[in-house]
């Protein structure tokens, strides 16, 4: 049987979206799952969520944003990763994203998967275990 790898997840709340009940449901299904999960609570700013990221070492950032502002505030987390030195984390995305084209656009700045409502937690920690699996050296 193999190991599964140690996942830091730290999931966020970026801007004024004060929904976060999907947010601790993926948290808590990921935490089940066997990773180790970091929630920073509502309100953040980009800069606090790249911070928290760097001070608890996360290996994979979870965006949940439910209040339509994912393109302004998803490519400013990842620049501010990139400033940071830390654009090589894994970045997952939730929430109301649902037009096709801002999902493409997301994924070509470096945002892995992005997940709607709905969304079983089961198919979140596959990819995750698969995507390390395929992409971490054991």
């Amino acid at each position: 049987m193999s190991k599964k790898p140690k996942i830091r997840f730290l999931m966020a709340k970026p801007g004024l979206d004060g929904h976060d009940r999907g947010a601790k449901v993926v948290s808590m299904a990921l935490r089940d799952a066997g990773m180790e999960v970091i929630y920073t609570g509502l309100h953040q700013t980009p800069e606090q969520i790249v911070e928290a990221a760097i001070q608890e070492d996360a290996t994979i950032i979870g965006l949940s944003i439910l209040s339509g502002a994912h393109m302004t505030l998803i490519p400013r987390v990842l620049e501010v990763m990139k400033e940071r030195g830390i654009s090589n984390r894994l970045i997952l995305a939730g929430g109301t994203i649902v037009l096709k084209e801002e999902i493409e656009e997301l994924k070509k700045l470096g945002v892995a998967e992005i997940y709607g409502p709905g969304t079983p937690t089961k198919e979140i920690v596959d990819f995750i275990y698969n995507y390390f699996e395929k992409n971490i050296k054991k």
